[in-house]
C-alpha cells in the first residue's frame, strides 16, 4: 500500500489543456486503489516522489489501466504485446482542442451527444480517442485500422465495457495506402476526422528516435533500447514518412467535400507543414487551420482544413449540431 504522502500535488503539468483531466501530477495513491494491477510497478523516482519506469512498457500498460479505470470508466482494457500503449495526457489534448475548433462555429459552447460522428483514422488497438472523445462530449466514433488484430482488440474494449456500447463502430480498412476510400461510405457524414499518423519513414528511422526517447527518459547509456509506448510498424513507421501520407490524406479528402465538416491529423515535424500547405490550396480548401498543443518541453500541432464554404458550414450546423445553451 502506497503512503498518504504519495498524493498528487495541485502543479500543472505544463501546457495541457484546461479541461484535461490529467493537468496535475499523478495521484498514486488513487490509481492504485482503483488498478490495483498498478501497485508493483510504483517506486520512489530520484526526486523521492512516486512514479512508475517509463522505459518499462508493461509500467505504461499498467498505468494506462488504471487511468482508463478511475477517469473514463473503462474496465476491460489491454493490449497484444507490441502494440502501441499512448500517453493519455496528450492524446485528450488533441480532443479537447477539436472541441474547442467545433466550439468557434458554436457560440463558444462545445457541441456535445451522439449527433456528432467523429472518423478516427488508425484507431488502433488501443482505441483511446473514441474512448476519451465518448466520455467527455458524448461522441459517436467511427475508427478505422489497416491491422486486423488491432481492429479486433479494438472491437473487444468496446463490446466488453458497457460505457461504449453503442458509442463506437471500428472497421477494417482493407487496403493499407488508403486513408479515407474503402471505410467511409457515400453517405455519411462526420463532424471531425483526427489521425495520430506514422511519423517515420522507415524502421532504422523509428529505431534511432526510439534511442534518443530512451536517452531522454534517463535509463542510463547502457540500457537497452525499449520503445516504451511500443508500437507495430504500420503504427510508427510508412514509406516517405509522415509528408508522404499526409499528402495521400489530403488528396483522399478532396473526394469527401461536402461529407465532412473539419479534417484533422497531428503533424510531428514542421518540415511537413509547408508541403502540407501547399497541397491543401492545390485542393481548394475553404479554410485552413494550424494549432499547436504542448506538454511541458514537447510541442506538437494539428492542421485543420475543411472545404466547406461559411454559408455551407451554417447550413451544416443548423441541421445536425443542437443550438448552444442560452448564457
Amino acid at each position: 500500500m502506497l503512503p498518504d504522502s504519495a498524493a498528487a500535488s495541485p502543479a500543472d503539468k505544463d501546457g495541457l489543456h484546461p479541461r484535461n483531466r490529467h493537468r496535475g501530477r499523478y495521484d498514486f495513491v488513487q490509481l492504485v486503489a482503483a488498478s490495483p494491477a498498478l501497485a508493483p510497478f510504483v517506486a520512489a523516482n530520484a526526486h523521492g516522489t512516486p512514479s512508475v519506469d517509463f522505459a518499462d512498457p508493461a509500467a505504461v500498460k499498467a498505468l494506462n489501466q488504471a487511468l482508463l479505470r478511475q477517469f473514463y470508466g473503462i474496465d476491460n482494457w489491454d493490449l497484444p504485446a507490441g502494440y502501441l500503449t499512448p500517453p493519455i495526457p496528450g492524446r485528450a489534448d488533441y480532443l479537447h482542442h477539436l472541441a474547442d475548433l467545433l466550439a468557434e462555429d458554436h457560440a463558444g459552447a462545445v457541441p456535445r451527444g451522439k449527433g456528432i460522428r467523429v472518423l478516427d483514422v488508425g484507431v488502433g488497438a488501443n482505441c483511446i480517442y473514441p474512448i476519451i472523445g465518448h466520455h467527455e462530449y458524448g461522441w459517436r466514433f467511427v475508427g478505422t485500422d489497416v491491422d486486423p488484430l488491432a481492429v479486433r482488440v479494438a472491437k473487444q474494449i468496446v463490446t466488453t465495457n458497457r460505457a461504449l456500447n453503442g458509442a463506437v463502430d471500428i472497421r477494417l480498412q482493407p487496403h493499407a495506402t488508403d486513408i479515407f476510400s474503402g471505410v467511409v461510405k457515400p453517405s455519411e457524414h462526420f463532424d471531425l476526422t483526427l489521425c495520430n499518423p506514422p511519423f517515420h519513414a522507415s524502421a532504422a528511422e523509428a529505431e534511432a528516435a526510439n534511442q534518443r526517447k530512451t536517452r531522454n527518459l534517463g535509463t542510463g547509456a547502457g540500457a537497452k533500447s525499449v520503445l516504451n509506448f511500443s508500437g507495430q510498424a504500420h503504427e510508427l513507421w510508412t514509406p516517405g514518412g509522415e509528408a508522404t501520407f499526409l499528402w495521400r490524406m489530403a488528396e483522399e479528402s478532396a473526394h469527401l467535400r461536402p461529407n465532412v465538416y473539419w479534417f484533422t491529423t497531428l503533424v510531428s515535424k514542421k518540415d511537413t507543414l509547408p508541403g502540407l500547405y501547399k497541397s491543401l490550396k492545390k485542393l481548394g480548401a475553404a479554410d485552413v487551420r494550424t494549432v499547436p498543443m504542448s506538454q511541458g518541453q514537447k510541442v506538437s500541432r494539428f492542421v485543420a482544413w475543411t472545404f466547406l464554404s461559411p454559408e455551407e458550414r451554417q447550413q451544416w450546423r443548423q441541421k445536425r449540431w443542437a443550438a448552444p445553451a442560452a448564457h
